[in-house]
């Protein structure tokens, strides 16, 4: 199965993200991460969703998207003309003898030392998903005590918006 990203502006109204949800839901497909938030005009919010599943359901999927009354647009998300970042918190035990080691991960994969405590170190990284992934399997080398990351968020490069499309 292929990954794919879409981006769904919707009407920035009670319900609609369990409206969209449930469309991924009925056509069987499962959201590997999804972020919601209002976007330069409160009226508007901006959902991107990541999923996995074939072309002509994902085309099947979109067509019934655009049918929800609050949807003004959608658009794939191409990572050839996408900046992607996520945002992940993750903690370690504070360990003497593997402190040296895990702060030169962080550092090696830039990551910032957001909490220091004689328990536990919290490092902060913002990066592309393969990044945050990797990053997760190295520290997976020491006691990872909790992990929290947020879902992908997406923009196309260059003057192309998801609000041009809807020529709102």
């Amino acid at each position: 199965m292929m990954k794919f990203t879409v981006a769904i502006l919707v009407n920035n109204q009670f319900g609609v993200l369990n409206r969209v949800t449930s469309m991924f839901r009925r056509r069987q497909f499962n959201i590997t991460s999804l972020t919601v938030s209002e976007t330069e005009s409160e009226a508007f919010s901006r959902i991107t969703v990541q999923s996995e599943g074939d072309e002509v359901k994902k085309e099947q999927l979109i067509n019934q998207l655009y049918k929800l009354p609050d949807v003004c647009s959608i658009a794939e998300l191409y990572t050839t003309d996408t900046v992607n970042r996520e945002l992940l918190l993750i903690k370690i035990r504070n360990d003497p003898q593997t402190r040296g080691d895990v702060r030169s991960a962080s550092d090696a994969y830039e990551g910032k030392m957001v909490d220091y405590t004689k328990d536990s170190l919290i490092i902060q990284m913002v990066g592309d998903s393969r990044k945050i992934d990797n990053f997760i399997d190295l520290m997976r080398d020491f006691e990872i005590l909790e992990i929290c990351r947020t879902g992908l968020v997406s923009l196309q490069r260059g003057g192309t918006t998801i609000r041009r499309v809807t020529n709102l």
